[in-house]
């Protein structure tokens, strides 16, 4: 089970018991088959809305808690045909109807007498905030048809949220430490060992659509926008955590792409460092300027065509991506990344998941290399010619492969240029798989 998934256990369980005025999060989470329930058992439902698809996931618990914090197991998971809820723009009933056959398959696993009491929540992420950004109403009508078929269920139905940036990158904070027993151990003696709070490892995030860093610093959290508590097993933390919409990696390459034409001034052809020597691709403009994050200007023809032509160049890639962050509006504070937000300076060791652990397991890059090699072959790589890399890689998908210079540029400037990583605390990352 992945951590995005245990994102949204943690989310569920806050907005489930907050109704009881009980804040409640997950001690463990395994995979249990064929077990004999207590009597006490209690389920919920968890709908993950990502931004490519929806997931169903059903969860047990037993009265037995730490600090009023439970213990949570996943019993059963049903993937949602169709795309993400975000996508049924233009025919909201079906984003509810495509629900209904998980919820069919629900009932079949949840006791008849345990349905009306069990707690359902449905938690979107990017790319309904992105939606929402775009057209409020049609996010509105979206959440209602979701909501509209889950009441047509004997379940007890908490919502259907859009889950802030904030709220993302916390709970990915917290399913991190929890995974790594940074909260609380069940010793062999069975007892309850809290490890020192300090030993709270930072969570980076890189997704489609938004990018969150979230740790717990050495010192004060001066913007208050940017500060998050939470109580886990009797134990208070407190971290700093901030979400950049549109700075996840497929709306910075679309950024970067709409800066292209612009520059070119709408040129029926134009050339793009990041892709490798050899690349070509027609596409219309509408497809570069149909997101929030990109602003279309007045002239634009969106029925235009352009043809994408990669040249290579590592030096002139990252220079198109530095004009995506707006570095200089930190000035002289040390305590800020881009675009004027407040961070404090990193601390601590970080685990870097979702699109950072993926591009760097294409380029063999997640055991601990130094900052100079990973420089160094991210560099030769996009020196390659695209000939060259389609026979290298012939198993890969044809647009990740397209997309891998980039990625690893993109991701080398946000890390040391954007959230201030340096030689020195670059070893502190370690890009780690979802589990």
């Amino acid at each position: 089970m992945n951590l995005a998934k245990k994102d949204f256990i943690i989310g569920f369980l806050i907005a489930v018991t907050v109704v009881s005025g009980i804040i409640t999060l997950i001690l463990s989470i395994v995979e249990v088959q064929n077990v004999l329930l207590p009597a006490s058992i209690k389920y919920g439902i968890v709908f993950d809305a990502g931004s490519s698809h929806t997931s169903l996931y059903i969860y047990q618990w037993p009265a037995d808690k730490e600090n009023d914090t439970g213990i949570v197991s996943q019993v059963h998971t049903c993937a949602v045909k169709g795309s993400g809820i975000s996508s049924y723009v233009d025919n909201p009933s079906q984003a509810g109807e495509s629900l209904k056959t998980c919820l069919d398959e629900a009932l079949t696993i949840i006791p008849c007498k345990k349905q009306m009491e069990t707690p359902v929540l449905l938690g979107a992420t990017a790319g309904m905030r992105l939606l929402r950004e775009q057209n409020n109403t049609q996010a509105n009508q979206i959440l209602d048809e979701v909501s509209k078929s889950i009441k047509q269920y004997p379940l007890d139905f908490h919502g259907a949220y859009i889950l802030s940036g904030n709220e993302e990158g916390s709970l990915g904070w917290v399913t991190v430490n929890y995974l790594l027993d940074s909260f609380v151990k069940y010793s062999f003696t069975e007892e309850w060992i809290h490890p020192n709070p300090d030993q709270t490892l930072g969570a980076l995030d890189l997704g489609g659509a938004s990018t969150q860093i979230t740790f717990h610093p050495s010192g004060a959290i001066e913007d208050t926008d940017t500060k998050m508590f939470f109580r886990l097993y009797g134990y208070n933390y407190k971290v700093y955590t901030h979400s950049y919409l549109c700075y996840g990696q497929d709306q910075a390459l679309k950024m970067l792409l709409a800066n292209l034409t612009k520059e070119n001034n709408f040129s029926s052809s134009i050339n793009h460092p990041c892709y490798a020597t050899g690349y070509s691709q027609t596409i219309s403009l509408k497809d570069i300027y149909n997101s929030p994050c990109v602003s279309a200007p007045p002239s634009n023809n969106p029925a235009q065509n352009i043809t994408v032509n990669g040249t290579g160049d590592p030096a002139e890639c990252k220079s198109a991506i530095d004009k995506l962050f707006n570095f200089s509006a930190c000035g002289t504070s040390k305590m800020c990344t881009f675009n004027g937000v407040y961070q404090p300076p990193v601390h601590g060791q970080f685990y870097a998941f979702s699109a950072f652990y993926y591009t760097f397991s294409f380029f063999n890059l997640t055991s601990g290399q130094s900052l100079g090699i990973v420089n160094e072959t991210i560099w030769n790589f996009c020196t390659e010619e695209w000939t060259k890399v389609e026979v290298k890689f012939p198993q890969e998908n044809v647009i990740r492969l397209r997309d891998y210079c980039f990625s690893g540029l993109y991701i080398l400037t946000l890390l040391l240029d954007g959230y201030k990583f340096n030689d020195q605390t670059w070893t502190n990352i370690y890009f780690r798989k979802k589990k």
